[in-house]
Order: C-alpha cells, then sequence, then structure tokens
C-alpha cells in the first residue's frame, strides 16, 4: 500500500530540485552529501569557481576546469551550459573569478584560467566567458620552469586594482608565485604586468621517494582580509600579504598544516562566519576529506591557524574547493560549498551543513 504522506514529502522535495539527505549522513562521522552532483565534463575535473549573479542569486554559475582542454559552467541544479563551454585550451588547471574590473565601458566581472602546458592564463568575461585575453596572457616569462597551475583573484579595496596570483608546477624558493596586475586596455583587452614575484617553496628539503611529488596547485586569496594562501602538496600551507604593495608582502606571516595529513594538501577555500571569521578548509585528498583550520588565527596571533577538526565527504580525491555563504536561491539558501571529484564531477553541498558539520565536530573546549 503506498504512503501517500511520504510521496507529499518526496514530490514537495523534487519541487526544489533536490533529494533528501539519509537520516545517516547527518551524523557527525558519516560523510557529508553534496545537494547535487554537476553533469560530467569530457575528460579530468580539477577546479572551480563560482560566479554569483547579484541580480538573481539564484541563477549563479560554477565554473569548472575540464585538464582534457576545456572550462565548463553549471547552473545550480548541477546542468552543463553548453553555450558557455570554452574548448580547445592546453591543460587548463585552476580557475578564480573576481568581480569590478575597470573598463573604459564600467566594471566587469572576470574568470580567469591557468593554460599549464602553455604557460599562460586565459581572462574571460563572466559569466558568458567570452575570452577578452587577446588570445592569453604569458607567465613566467624567461624562466625555465613556465607551468602555471595554481591561480587565485584580488580585488585591492583602496583603489579597485584587480591582480592575478599564479603558481608554477614547482620552484624555485623565494620566486614559486608571480603576481599580475590586470587592466583593461582601451579596445577592451585584458593586459597583464609583473608586480611581484615571491614564495617560499620547501621542496628541495624533502625526500619524498617512489613516484611522490612536492608540487603547488592550491592557491587561494580570502579577499575581504587580504591574504594569500597555497599548499605544498608533500609539505605544508604558506600565508603571505596579497597586497604586492604591504609593508609586510615579503614576509611568510604563517606555515602551518604539515601534520595529519594522509594524503597531498589541495583545494583551499573558506567558510565565513562574518566579516573576518570563519574556517578554512584545505582538502587532504586521497582521504576524501577536509582538514578545517581557523580562519581568523588566535587572540595573541592571528596568523596562528590552529587546526580544528575534519569532516569527510562524498566527493573523492578532491583536487579543488570553493565557497559562497551569501543565500543562492531557495536550492540553496545558505550558500553552495563546491568539491571537485574525480569522476568527472563536482559536489555541491549546502554551505550551511558544512559550518553545521564543522561546529559539531569541534571539541567541547574551544
Amino acid at each position: 500500500m503506498l504512503d501517500l504522506a511520504l510521496l507529499r514529502t518526496v514530490a514537495a522535495v523534487l519541487a526544489i530540485g533536490c533529494v533528501p539527505l539519509p537520516d545517516a549522513s547527518r551524523k557527525p562521522d558519516s560523510p557529508l552529501e553534496p545537494v547535487v552532483v554537476t553533469d560530467r565534463v569530457d575528460d579530468d575535473s580539477d577546479d572551480p569557481a563560482i560566479w554569483v549573479d547579484s541580480a538573481d542569486p539564484a541563477r549563479s554559475i560554477v565554473i569548472g576546469t575540464d585538464k582534457g582542454g576545456a572550462l565548463f559552467a553549471f547552473d545550480l541544479a548541477g546542468k552543463r551550459i553548453d553555450a558557455r563551454t570554452v574548448r580547445g585550451l592546453e591543460r587548463p588547471n585552476n580557475v578564480d573569478v573576481e568581480y569590478g574590473l575597470a573598463t573604459s565601458d564600467g566594471d566587469i566581472d572576470i574568470a580567469v584560467c591557468t593554460e599549464r602546458d602553455a604557460g599562460r592564463i586565459r581572462v574571460l568575461r563572466a559569466p558568458t566567458l567570452e575570452p577578452i585575453d587577446g588570445g592569453g596572457i604569458p607567465v613566467f616569462v624567461g624562466e625555465p620552469n613556465t607551468r602555471a597551475m595554481g591561480i587565485a583573484l584580488y580585488r585591492r579595496p583602496r583603489d579597485g586594482a584587480v591582480f592575478a596570483i599564479v603558481a608554477r608546477k614547482d620552484g624555485p624558493d623565494g620566486a614559486l608565485l608571480w603576481q599580475y596586475r590586470l587592466e583593461s586596455t582601451a579596445d577592451g583587452t585584458v593586459r597583464a604586468t609583473h608586480v611581484r614575484s615571491f614564495g617560499h617553496w620547501r621542496g628541495p628539503e624533502l625526500d619524498l621517494g617512489g613516484d611522490a611529488t612536492n608540487e603547488v596547485e592550491a592557491l587561494f586569496v580570502d579577499d575581504r582580509l587580504g591574504f594569500v594562501y597555497y599548499a605544498e602538496e608533500s609539505y605544508g600551507i604558506h600565508k603571505y600579504a596579497a597586497d604586492p604593495d604591504a609593508e609586510d608582502a615579503a614576509t611568510e606571516l604563517a606555515f602551518f598544516g604539515t601534520d595529519g595529513f594522509v594524503g597531498d594538501r589541495e583545494g583551499i577555500s573558506v567558510v565565513e562566519t562574518g566579516p573576518t571569521t570563519g574556517y578554512l578548509l584545505v582538502s587532504d585528498q586521497q582521504a576524501r576529506r577536509f582538514r578545517v583550520f581557523r580562519r581568523e588565527g588566535s587572540d595573541a596571533d592571528p596568523h596562528a591557524h590552529a587546526e580544528l577538526t575534519t569532516i569527510d565527504v562524498r566527493a573523492n580525491e578532491s583536487d579543488g574547493s570553493e565557497c559562497v555563504t551569501a543565500p543562492l536561491g531557495e536550492r540553496f539558501p545558505r550558500g553552495v560549498f563546491v568539491a571537485m571529484s574525480d569522476d568527472r564531477t563536482f559536489h555541491l553541498y549546502d554551505a550551511g551543513a558544512v559550518r553545521e558539520r564543522i561546529e559539531a565536530n569541534l571539541p567541547a573546549t574551544r
């Protein structure tokens, strides 16, 4: 006999495009379940970014790289938006979004991805993903190692200047990352000016053995607080000022996350609980979990990012992640946390559920 009450519940849930989570998924020791799993990319998913539609947040999109040679856009139901697919890229690795790049026609939003094999970045107008870079911008010019992997964008509050910080696969120590100021020319093409090289790389200190590497892929800018974080896969997480003109721009502000990881340190993102508070999440790739660090540091040291807990997720071998905690419509009223999964998809989680899981797992004395 049919359970009409159950059918009504299922129908109501399907009406907003998601499936109710099993009770086990809400337990602190079980993997967090995604609300949405996207359509598959063609070859090899890697890194997501989120473009928020300020006029209609429910129409925001997730942009994801496919290292086989494409950039894909997805709606918040996880469906590919084929009209915005960008193909013919040379191993696009990571992608990020920034708002308010000044042009002669007014401010625009941009998405920027790295082309690892070409040693360049691509700048596209968001959300249409129309290229506006004249065919690509070379990076690490004159260097023997030009393999561009991680990218993170930063908009400086005092003047609105937009920067791209690019990480290469490995080394050298002291100049691992290059920072570029992005500016629009009179004809609307974006150009990049190199303004800083920085960043420790401790790779030579390690004797990893076998096929292990210490490459740098995970790169993240906390735009509100003005810090950039990057991870050496086999070593730890570094923190610097994002402003190239900051007094301490050349100083490593923190180095943490050196212990406890089962696998590579990968995607970095922040779950905000306020303008200056929240949680830094770092993918422990082979463990199928994210390690959680205090965003704001401690009262005694704002750069002391203690590890607080871990959360398990369904996304497997996650390389990249991104989070928006603002409401994004009926499906994600508490924001969305996006994690890449190695089955060629991206998993979209309720950002509020991610925060609840973190706080349920915190020690009693914090």
